[in-house]
């Protein structure tokens, strides 16, 4: 009896020792399955479900993030997520090709992909903005000013009755676009009288963070319309003259020429500095407004890697006074050398330069090879214009990774490759480190190696290589591009 009243006692202290680590390796990210996704899914109104493969690197990247997200948003937002090595039919059943696949689910049914950030901030945020209904309804004044009073900008649909046709409309558009705006809408249309808004119609509130002497706050459309005039009508106006980047934004900034100013924006909690220096940005903004080139203000500790890898910037001042750079669609790239002034001279004798064609480039580019004797020619940035885009020569150019081992691979077949055209003038192989090389415009790499042909002639319309990877895969997709002027003896 007392020996088991010991072994007893042995088990009960391991429960308790063990009770603690059971519980902090529970995960709140749910595991769905064939036979439970139905089921379970239709449990939770909106729920971000990660389709993976557990040898995909990109998905063990992503898994630490989604499951720090998925304890933010406890209570809001369920996260799931579906190995589809072992649950095959639920994978093909959502038409899931590529790992990680991420979609939203609203009652158990696919509504959305989800094209937002991958870190855990980033999923918390996109993903709270899925929650709740489509278009909030507005009754009374402070309901609409305790919606405007946000870090985001707010469009408010002003609507006659619940029966209106626009609102209906309005609803719809909100659908589509929740995942980038937040919307609103009223049958009061007492509250759109103060911003001169008689009839229906759409109030854009720009953040308060945002209020500025040199725009208004607040946008009017005076008439609905349709759901592309609507989105026509946000996107020329939601960012203002001079928004505020992040990285969540960035890509729908970068769309365009733009010029940026760094510096230690902080609107919470250093609000006259963050408010300074974008007053100083916009009021020089206001004289070159309708030249195509449109100006945000940036962290500078958000994008420090960014300026000194791209822009070739230090940031030892700690962000004090703005750096400025310009980054064009075409992937251009320019830096004001000068101080940043506080009467916006400087900053005026640099838009003069930029709009007078006399900056020059900034390209991130390795030192011009002394010697390019090798069969395989080295390309940098620099050099790119010079050797890849000679019009007359038909040009097989790499893009590679110091650190990839499928380019090293790759690399004797290549060699060889390059040695078997050697004595064909109307044809270079080249390779260039994308790593440490501004790419060309027209010209994507999303993974290592990557490879083009520059055909002679038409340098402007450079095709991808998808070829095998052996030396006769690479000859017969250059006899196929270029006519056949050359390599009928080497097949």
């Amino acid at each position: 009896m007392a020996a088991g009243r010991r072994l007893l006692a042995v088990v009960t202290i391991l429960l308790f020792a063990l009770f603690p680590a059971f519980l902090s390796s529970r995960s709140d990210v749910l595991v769905l399955g064939n036979a439970d996704f139905d089921y379970l899914a239709t449990e939770h109104d909106t729920m971000l479900i990660k389709f993976y493969a557990p040898w995909c690197g990109h998905c063990k990247k992503l898994a630490p993030e989604f499951e720090k997200a998925a304890g933010k948003l406890k209570g809001t937002v369920q996260l799931a997520k579906v190995d589809c090595t072992a649950e095959v039919d639920t994978c093909s059943r959502f038409g899931v090709s590529g790992y990680p696949t991420l979609k939203i689910f609203r009652n158990g049914k696919d509504s959305a992909s989800y094209d937002g950030p991958r870190s855990a901030e980033g999923i918390f945020q996109y993903m709270t903005k899925q929650t709740g209904p489509d278009s909030v309804k507005l009754l009374t004044e402070e309901d609409l000013q305790t919606f405007v009073r946000h870090d985001d900008a707010s469009i408010v649909g002003v609507f006659s009755d619940e029966d209106s046709t626009s609102l209906s409309g309005f609803v719809k558009a909100a659908g589509l676009l929740r995942d980038q705006f937040r919307f609103a809408h009223t049958t009061q249309m007492t509250l759109a009288a103060p911003y001169g808004l008689q009839t229906e119609g759409i109030l854009l509130f720009r953040p308060p963070r945002l209020a500025s002497p040199f725009e208004d706050s607040v946008v009017v459309l005076p008439d609905f319309g349709t759901i592309p005039s609507l989105r026509r009508f946000i996107r020329d106006h939601v960012f203002g003259l001079c928004p505020h980047m992040t990285s969540e934004n960035k890509d729908l900034l970068r769309v365009r020429d733009l010029l940026t100013a760094f510096y230690n924006v902080d609107f919470q909690h250093d609000a006259p500095v963050s408010k300074y220096w974008r007053n100083r940005v916009m009021k020089v903004a206001t004289k070159y407004a309708g030249r195509g080139l449109f100006f945000s203000v940036a962290n500078q500790k958000d994008f420090q890697a960014e300026l000194e890898n791209e822009f070739g910037v230090g940031t030892s001042d700690g962000g004090e006074v703005p750096l400025v750079t310009i980054r064009t669609k075409a992937g251009h790239k320019y830096t004001m050398r000068e101080e940043f002034t506080r009467d916006g001279t400087s900053l005026e004798r640099f838009l003069d330069q930029y709009f007078a064609g006399q900056l020059k480039r900034y390209v991130k580019s390795e030192p011009v090879p002394d010697r390019n004797a090798g069969a395989v020619k080295v390309v940098v940035a620099e050099s790119f214009d010079a050797l890849v885009n000679q019009p007359d020569k038909d040009v097989l150019i790499q893009f590679y990774s110091p650190a990839c081992p499928n380019c090293k691979k790759l690399e004797p077949v290549y060699t060889a490759l390059a040695k078997t055209l050697s004595s064909d003038a109307t044809v270079v192989v080249a390779k260039m480190n994308a790593v440490d090389n501004d790419l060309p415009p027209g010209y994507v790499v999303q993974g290592y190696p990557t490879i083009y042909l520059a055909p002679a002639g038409r340098k402007n319309e450079p095709v991808r290589y998808q070829g095998g990877r052996e030396l006769r895969d690479f000859l017969r997709f250059l006899q196929q591009q270029t006519g056949q002027r050359h390599l009928q003896q080497e097949l």
